[in-house]
């Protein structure tokens, strides 16, 4: 099955096992965040949870587009005086202006991203979870239907993506296992009785083909390289006498 009809198969599984009366909900977006007399927003949503606590310093600015401030930045404190030393804790943004934060990412303690949490549809509710392994995106988890969990997942490794799997008709079980070589989609499985196993794999031959071709070839190299060597030394040895 070439590329082009690989990508038709998966669209006709994805269209064909949502229609259990679970599609994606309607973008539910909630109004702007009510505000005090002064303009002061009663209530942002937070995510960064640092209330309370006595080792964070925060500070708020105003991104491109904004009149007030929908940065929040987080800092943990460590050590004290010529120890003392700052590292980014968490960071949020309210990226549609409405008084809510929708979008938080947390660091660890050498400051590289961890995890990233989003409101894409901006009802109130996270829907998509970025997580990083050596400040490198590792997994995506998306709630498409926005009933509160995950239903696709994909991985990374190097920060390419690897494989997705998919929650097509939202029951809780994944039933669509997409897999991935060089960014590209190489393979498509489909659970077609629901035990959450692959009843049927959809290859892209031409693109195997291809780097099957290419393994060949550097194989081939590989012994054409080694031959030249042995033959250089068998040379040099009897050059020696």
């Amino acid at each position: 099955m070439k590329a082009p009809a690989l990508i038709l198969a998966l669209t006709t599984v994805l269209s064909g096992c949502s229609g259990d009366g679970k599609d994606p909900k309607e973008p539910n977006v909630i109004g702007p965040a009510p505000r005090a007399a002064d303009g002061t927003i009663l209530d942002d949503r937070s995510m960064c949870n640092v209330e309370g606590r006595n080792d964070v310093e925060v500070s708020e600015t105003a991104g491109p587009g904004a009149l007030q401030p929908n940065v929040r930045r987080v800092w943990q404190v460590f050590g004290t005086g010529a120890n003392r030393r700052r590292v980014l804790h968490c960071r949020e943004i309210d990226t549609n202006l409405d008084g809510y934060k929708d979008v938080v990412r947390f660091y660890n303690e050498e400051g590289q991203s961890k995890e990233e949490r989003a409101d894409t549809n901006f009802d109130g509710n996270v829907d998509t979870w970025n997580v990083f392994a050596s400040g490198r995106l590792a997994e995506v988890k998306h709630d498409r239907n926005h009933d509160g969990r995950a239903d696709e997942w994909k991985v990374y490794l190097k920060g390419k993506l690897s494989r997705i799997k998919r929650d097509t008709d939202f029951n809780g079980k994944a039933d669509v296992w997409e897999m991935y070589r060089k960014g590209r989609l190489e393979r498509m499985g489909v659970d077609v009785n629901g035990d959450e196993r692959v009843d049927r794999w959809d290859h892209d031959k031409t693109y195997r083909k291809r780097i099957e071709e290419e393994r060949r070839m550097k194989e081939e190299k590989a012994e054409r390289e080694r031959k030249e060597r042995e033959e250089e030394l068998r040379k040099a040895a009897e050059e020696a006498f």
